[in-house]
């Protein structure tokens, strides 16, 4: 247990010790009711607790103790055990990120249907759900309509305004909202004590002002004072902190202003090397975005100069979208530095276009109906120079519906749509398509025959294959 970081080392493992009053407090009145939903949705920010609520609720349903009332587990019998390791064969933990298509669900479907191999019940964990695709949600609905008595669902999400309104309809719904001082403060002394550290209250307090609202950050930020050989006192905590914490944010927002990109990147790569989470940059700068905002509608506060109420507004949304991105980044500070190149305006929308194309406007703020073949053509350049791979997967598909923020693309081969489905191709790709149509754009890829050529265009020897060794040469090299 000594490489264990404190947090999984003390992490929840009965209801008792969950660390948000209200979510305690529901969980313990569904348990001592004995009639658990067979489909729960824990829905709120990240570094709350919800998987670890999910992992406690399968353990109860499937403790070797339970008696005919449902109380907490034991966490001594093989069940409990194996389900707090993370080997249990039947609770299963999926990212949805990861397994969003609708041939996961649908793999997932058929499990279903067998029984537990050993537990009394499956137990299916979903985490980030609002990241499946549309097809892949509608498939999950029948599931979720009529499952099988042996099986428990419990969806985790940090968007639940993004889950379709059917499946949240079918769920019981458990919020996990930003922890207070006190719930945080309260976690970090089950650590201090089980460390056996000697720290007071008010220093546990400013850990707690720092990890906004994260019970894993703030566990995080006490470890690292641990790990650092930090005096654990008053001066020497706080001075860490500050450093940790100090974002320059007027400096940031200057160079912002000065469209200097090189700076703002340099900055941004500084104040991570000092542990500074990029949701806290961004966090920051919208903060004080937003204050200048109002201050621009008559409310009072302080205004940044210089920044327009419409270039407030643009540079606001920037930032949120680039927040949202985070989770599906393989690297945490990516989306805000592709935010700050497309404010600074040297990002992909800029890139040169063929002369046989026509330039559509940076943002097109008519909301498309369609994706046209001019527009598609200019969407296909543009991702080029970004990524040759994703550029020859397009060309194997065509857009199918758009509706201003979803785009359905039909791919003409399975392997083609599994590429394109993938989370560092598809990030690219709506990150692009964001660029070009103007606002956030989430696409979802299904199969479709390819366009029918016509006789006298196509040569005798061509055949479909040769389409897909052609595309299959730029992905891969000659």
């Amino acid at each position: 247990m000594n490489n264990t970081t404190f947090y999984l080392k003390y992490r929840p493992q009965t209801l008792e010790e969950l660390d948000l009053d209200s979510v305690r407090g529901e969980l313990k009145k569904i348990v001592s009711s004995g009639n658990i939903p067979h489909a729960l949705l824990f829905a709120g920010t990240k570094g709350t607790g919800k998987t670890s609520a999910a992992r406690i609720i399968a353990k109860i349903v499937n403790c070797e103790k339970q008696g005919k009332k449902l109380s907490e587990p034991c966490n001594k019998c093989g069940q409990c055990k194996s389900i707090s390791n993370g080997n249990n064969l039947d609770v299963i933990e999926l990212d949805a990120a990861s397994n969003r298509g609708i041939d996961d669900i649908r793999a997932l479907r058929d499990t279903i249907k067998l029984s537990p191999a050993y537990a009394k019940k499956k137990v299916y964990i979903i985490d980030e759900a609002h990241m499946l695709t549309l097809e892949a949600s509608n498939a999950l609905l029948k599931t979720l309509e009529e499952p099988p008595d042996h099986v428990l669902f419990i969806l985790a999400t940090t968007n639940p305004e993004k889950l379709i309104e059917t499946i949240r309809s079918r769920t019981t719904l458990i919020e996990f909202h930003k922890a207070s001082s006190e719930e945080t403060v309260r976690s970090l002394t089950f650590v201090v004590k089980g460390e056996k550290l000697k720290i007071d209250k008010e220093i546990l307090l400013s850990i707690s002002k720092m990890s906004d609202g994260s019970f894993r950050d703030a566990v995080k930020t006490l470890e690292q004072l641990v790990s650092q050989k930090v005096k654990l006192e008053k001066e020497s905590v706080e001075e860490y902190l500050f450093n940790k914490k100090a974002f320059n944010q007027k400096e940031f927002i200057d160079n912002l202003l000065a469209k200097d990109s090189k700076k703002a990147l340099l900055e941004i790569g500084e104040f991570i090397k000092k542990g500074v989470s990029t949701e806290s940059i961004i966090d920051s700068l919208v903060s004080a975005l937003r204050e200048s905002l109002l201050v621009k509608v008559g409310l009072k506060g302080e205004e940044i100069p210089n920044l327009p109420k419409q270039d407030l507004i643009s540079l606001i949304e920037l930032l949120i979208y680039a927040r949202s991105q985070i989770a599906l980044s393989p690297i945490e500070e990516l989306p805000l530095e592709i935010a700050v190149i497309r404010w600074c305006g040297d990002g992909v929308a800029e890139e040169p276009q063929t002369e046989d194309v026509k330039q559509p406007t940076r943002n097109l703020t008519t909301k498309l109906s369609e994706i046209t073949d001019d527009v598609w053509k200019t969407i296909l350049t543009t991702i080029r120079p970004i990524n040759t791979s994703i550029e020859a997967l397009l060309r194997a598909a065509r857009p199918v519906s758009y509706d201003g923020s979803n785009l359905t693309l039909g791919v003409y081969y399975r392997f083609h749509k599994e590429r394109l489905e993938e989370v560092s191709h598809r990030k690219i790709l709506e990150d692009v398509l964001a660029s070009i149509l103007g606002s956030p754009i989430k696409v979802t890829c299904t199969l479709t025959d390819p366009p029918a050529k016509k006789v006298a265009d196509v040569p005798l020897t061509e055949t479909k294959d040769n389409d897909i060794i052609k595309i299959a040469e730029e992905i891969f090299g000659n």
